[in-house]
């Protein structure tokens, strides 16, 4: 019953499970197919940012295998349970999107770029669902990390639209906020490259064949 209460809404933090001061699980020290450390430290001069494509298996691979993507891992962002577990957010009652964080490096891929393929690899168009999976969770998103980030995506979400627009899809749904005060949750160990650990696993990642003209320079360049 609460469950569908909020497959199409997400709780307020009143509503929200009440979560825990500390994480039930731990998360592994190193990227499986990068062999770099998931939670850091990070070395100087790399940028964070965080997405949000529905779910967070095929998500992460889209940038892993993106040029100049230092490490990535994924987890729960944007709702209002502290630490919260894979069950509790798909049961819709946490709030969080499902989200892979990239940590990459300026100089070798830029922002727009990133963006770029975010915007191409879902369809960011049908609210609280992605294909066939549905619920808050899989809600299309991006967190920012700076003012430029805000900015960036804000322009290309409105460069998209008028390319959606134009070959017939509808209105995007992208929730573009601060992560600020929204923090990131990694996901349990499993989770974790999980399609570099089950190469036929499911993969629910898919665009709508439109191209994105942002970060077309940085990409080609």
């Amino acid at each position: 019953m609460l469950f569908g209460r909020f497959k199409n809404r997400v709780p307020t933090p009143e509503e929200a499970l009440q979560g825990r001061p500390e994480p039930e699980f731990a998360v592994p020290e190193r990227h499986t197919v990068l062999g770099t450390a998931l939670q850091g430290p990070y070395p100087e001069g790399l940028e964070v940012a965080d997405f949000g494509m529905g779910c967070f298996w095929g998500a992460e691979r889209v940038f892993w295998t993106t040029e100049g993507v230092w490490t990535t891992l994924v987890g729960y962002q944007g709702g209002s349970t502290p630490h919260p577990t894979y069950e509790e957010v798909c049961s819709g009652l946490t709030g969080h999107a499902e989200v892979v964080r990239v940590v990459f490096d300026p100089a070798k891929v830029s922002y727009a770029t990133l963006l770029k393929r975010f915007w191409e690899a879902h369809d960011p168009t049908q609210g609280f669902r992605q294909g066939n999976d549905t619920g808050t969770q899989y809600r299309s998103a991006v967190y920012t990390h700076s003012a430029g980030q805000a900015s960036a995506a804000e322009a290309s979400r409105a460069a998209y639209q008028r390319v959606l627009t134009g070959s017939g899809h509808g209105e995007i749904t992208t929730e573009i906020l601060s992560a600020e005060d929204r923090p990131f949750y990694p996901a349990e160990g499993y989770h974790q490259q999980y399609l570099d650990k089950n190469p036929a696993g499911y993969c629910g990642i898919g665009g709508t064949g439109v191209s994105c003209p942002v970060g077309l320079a940085s990409s080609e360049g």
